[in-house]
C-alpha cells in the first residue's frame, strides 16, 4: 500500500483531520503563501472544470448569458443598500493605494503615500452593487426585460478560520444576476435556479439535498427571500451547497434602475441573484469519500477509467495493442480514460494512488489475462473486483459507470434519510444534536428562539424545507404555537 494511504487519518478517529489530509494527499489543493487562500492543483481544478461546464450548460438552457464585471467596487456602492453593506462590511478587503515605490534603503518596496485613492475600492465579496449600477445603463423599457446574466469569477471574503474548499478567503464561484418586470417573474426565477442547483447536486454530484427557504436571520444580506439546498455530510453536519435569492426591488431602488412599462409608466425592476462555489468540491469529498481516499461520482471524475497493464515489457506491449480499440470506443462515448503504462512506478503504487484519487473504474490486464480473454475490473465505490470477459468490455464499463453513479447517490441518500429525526423535546434535541443529523422541529418564528438554539447547541435553522408537510405544533423551546416546521442542524 502506498505511504500516502498509511498516513490518511481515519474518519472515525478525526473527521476534520481526515478531510484536511485527503484534500492534500489526493492532490486537490494546498495552502498558499497568502493566509486563508489556497492553491487549487490541476486534479482539483479538473473537478471544478467539470462542474463548471455542466452548470454553465444548464444555466444557458434557461436563457442565461455569461458576462464579466469588475473585481474592484467603489466603496460608496456598498453604502447604497444598508442591509447589504452591514452583511459584508466585516469581510471586505479594501484597496487604498494604487502604487508602490522602492524604499529608501533600496532593498524592497513600500506603499507610495502620494498614491492614495480618492475613494477606496472593495475587492468584490459579491457583485450585486457593481452589477446593478451597470444595469441602470442597460435597462430602459419592458423590451429590455428579463435580463439574465451570470459571471464565473473569484470573490474575496476575509475569513479568520479557513478550511480548503469549505471556507477560504478567496474562492471561485458563479453568480447569476437577473432583472424582471414583475415580482412573480423574479420569484419564479429564483425558485427555478434553486431547482437547477438541486438537479445538478443530485444527478451529477450524487449528493441528495433538501430544498427550502431560509429564516429571516439566515437569509442573504439585502434579500427578501433566500432559497437553499442543504446537504448532509458523513459526520451528520449540514453544508449549504447553493443559494438563490429573491431580492425584491431593493437593489433597483438603491441604484435607480427603472423601466418604462407598455403603458409608458416608470417602474422599478425586480431582481434575483444566485450562486454556487468551489465549496461544492468540499461537499463531494465529505459526502462520498472513505478511509481509502476519494470516491468520485463518474460524471464529475477527471479520470473515469484507468487502465493499468502489468507484466514484462512484451506483455505490456501486447496489452497496449489490445486495449487501443477499447480506449477509442470509450473516448468516443465521452468517457475520460487514462492508460498508465509508466515504468517508474510499481503496479501496487498505481493501484493505491488511483484509489486515493477516487477513479471510479480500474482495469488491470496482464499476459495471462490476454491469453484467457479476460480483464480484472475494480469499482472504486465498493472496492469490489471481478474478472470479466475482454470481449465487450467497453460496453460493460459504460454500464458500470452508470451503476456506480446511481449507487453512490443511493448510499448517500440512505445515510441522510437514516439521520433525519422529528423532534419536539428540547432536552432530547440538545443531547441528540451533538451526534449530528437533520432535525425536523416546530418553530414559533421568532428570532429570539432561533438565537437561543444557536447559542445553546451551535445548531442553526437551515431552512423551512419544501419536502415535508407543514403540520401544526408547539415550539420545543418557547412552548408557543409554531409558525412552521424547520430543519435544524449543526453546519459547516
Amino acid at each position: 500500500m502506498a505511504i500516502e494511504l498509511k498516513e490518511l487519518t481515519k474518519r472515525a478517529d478525526n473527521y476534520s483531520q481526515w478531510y484536511n489530509d485527503l484534500v492534500v494527499k489526493a492532490d486537490l489543493a494546498e495552502q498558499s503563501a497568502v493566509r486563508g487562500c489556497m492553491v487549487i492543483k490541476p486534479y482539483g481544478y479538473a473537478i471544478w472544470e467539470k462542474m463548471q461546464q455542466q452548470l454553465d450548460k444548464m444555466f444557458k438552457e434557461t436563457g442565461v448569458q455569461n458576462a464579466y464585471f469588475p473585481l474592484l467596487i467603489p466603496k460608496s456602492f456598498l453604502s447604497r443598500e444598508a442591509e447589504h453593506v452591514e452583511g459584508f462590511a466585516k469581510e471586505c478587503a479594501v484597496v487604498t493605494h494604487y502604487r508602490l515605490k522602492t524604499n529608501e534603503s533600496g532593498d524592497g518596496v513600500v506603499v507610495d503615500p502620494n498614491a492614495k485613492l480618492e475613494e477606496e475600492l472593495i475587492v468584490r465579496p459579491t457583485s450585486e452593487t457593481i452589477i446593478w449600477n451597470t444595469y441602470k445603463n442597460w435597462i430602459h423599457s419592458w423590451r429590455d426585460l428579463p435580463l439574465l446574466c451570470n459571471q464565473w469569477c473569484n470573490v474575496m471574503r476575509w475569513e479568520m478560520r479557513t478550511r480548503p474548499f469549505l471556507r477560504t478567503s478567496e474562492f471561485l464561484w458563479q453568480e447569476g444576476h437577473t432583472a424582471h418586470a414583475t415580482r412573480e417573474e423574479a420569484e419564479q426565477e429564483a425558485q427555478k435556479m434553486l431547482k437547477v442547483y438541486a438537479d445538478f447536486a443530485e444527478n451529477w454530484m450524487a449528493v441528495p439535498v433538501m430544498q427550502g427557504v431560509k429564516s429571516e436571520t439566515e437569509r442573504f444580506a439585502g434579500a427578501l427571500d433566500t432559497y437553499t439546498i442543504e446537504a448532509m455530510m458523513q459526520d451528520g453536519k449540514a453544508l449549504q451547497s447553493g443559494t438563490s435569492h429573491f431580492l425584491g426591488q431593493n437593489f433597483a431602488k438603491a441604484f435607480d434602475v427603472t423601466y418604462l412599462t407598455k403603458e409608458n409608466k416608470p417602474e422599478y425592476v425586480w431582481a434575483t441573484s444566485w450562486g454556487v462555489s468551489t465549496r461544492l468540491i468540499g461537499a463531494l469529498i465529505m459526502t462520498h469519500s472513505d478511509d481509502n481516499g476519494l470516491v468520485l461520482p463518474p460524471r464529475l471524475a477527471p479520470i473515469q477509467v484507468v487502465i493499468i497493464p502489468i507484466g514484462k515489457s512484451e506483455q505490456i506491449a501486447a496489452v497496449t495493442e489490445a486495449m487501443k480499440p477499447v480506449i477509442d470506443t470509450l473516448r468516443q462515448k465521452g468517457i475520460s480514460v487514462k492508460f498508465d503504462d509508466a515504468d517508474n512506478k510499481r503496479p501496487g503504487f498505481k493501484f493505491a494512488d488511483y484509489e486515493l484519487k477516487g477513479v471510479p473504474v480500474r482495469l488491470v490486464m496482464g499476459g495471462r489475462d490476454l491469453e484467457n480473454g479476460t480483464v480484472e475490473v475494480m469499482r472504486r465505490d465498493t472496492l469490489e473486483k471481478e474478472t470479466v470477459k475482454f470481449e465487450g468490455i467497453a460496453e460493460y464499463v459504460i454500464d458500470l459507470l452508470g451503476r456506480i453513479q446511481e449507487n453512490i447517490f443511493e448510499k448517500a441518500r440512505a445515510f441522510r434519510d437514516a439521520h433525519i429525526y422529528e423532534c419536539d423535546n428540547y432536552e432530547e434535541f440538545k443531547e441528540k444534536v451533538k451526534d449530528g443529523g437533520f432535525f425536523l422541529c416546530h418553530w414559533d418564528g421568532t428570532a429570539e428562539t432561533e438565537a437561543k438554539i444557536k447559542e445553546e447547541t451551535q445548531a442553526t435553522i437551515r431552512c423551512v424545507p419544501f419536502a415535508f408537510e407543514q403540520t401544526s405544533g408547539v415550539d420545543m423551546v418557547s412552548g408557543k404555537p409554531a409558525k412552521c416546521r424547520v430543519l435544524i442542524a449543526r453546519s459547516y
